[in-house]
């Protein structure tokens, strides 16, 4: 008797040092960028503050990063150069299209602030590199996409697999850049360090 038992329909997960690809960044300037816009971005402030948003994100407010501070231009050269290295790593066909960065913005979460489970809709890779990442802050938290099709499942055992396990948690240092598929749910548990943790995270769309 033959038994094959084989791993389908994988979701990979990217990650590398940003500076690996494209030219070094300094993260002591990255980060005094981001707290720079923060201080001065009003509009990025009062809707943190009508949204109940834990600390600071650029999302709804800034569009223009690079052009603020060129720093961020650098970072985009970077990422752009690492987007292209996960798409060949998907087998993407691309067409006479290209992958194109949508959205760039900052996130500056303080003790005791989260980010709930989303996805990003409208792109195909999203991803985040990350500025400050203080002792005891949160992991990213990444959850099987299959999750809520397994009504009637029982839990995994606590040693399974990682290929397994029902959610992933991944601890990137200061200089790493991360990248998964935009439709894979992802979330910040609560950060547990008396300091920010920062990050700058996009989205690339196709077209």
């Amino acid at each position: 008797m033959s038994t094959s038992i084989r791993s389908l329909f994988a979701t990979r997960l990217y990650q590398a040092r940003l500076s690996d690809l494209g030219s070094s960044v300094d993260p002591d300037e990255l980060e005094a960028s981001c707290y720079s816009i923060a201080e001065d971005d009003e509009a990025g402030q009062e809707w943190c503050a009508a949204n109940d948003y834990p600390g600071y994100t650029s999302y709804a407010s800034l569009t223009d990063l690079p052009w603020r501070f060129p720093i961020f231009g650098v970072v985009v050269e970077c990422i752009d150069a690492h987007v292209a290295a996960f798409a060949d790593d998907l087998g993407f066909d691309l067409g006479d299209k290209a992958l194109k960065l949508e959205d760039l913005w900052i996130n500056i979460l303080p003790e005791g602030g989260t980010h709930g489970s989303h996805i990003h809709p409208h792109s195909v890779i999203s991803g985040t590199t990350y500025v400050a990442m203080p002792e005891g802050t949160s992991a990213l938290k990444l959850e099987d996409p299959r999750l809520p099709m397994m009504m009637a499942a029982p839990v995994r055992k606590k040693d399974v697999r990682e290929e397994l396990k029902s959610f992933i948690y991944v601890e990137p240092t200061v200089g790493d850049v991360l990248l998964w598929e935009s439709w894979l749910r992802h979330e910040v548990p609560m950060n547990m360090a008396e300091e920010d943790r920062i990050s700058v995270s996009f989205n690339y769309a196709w077209g």
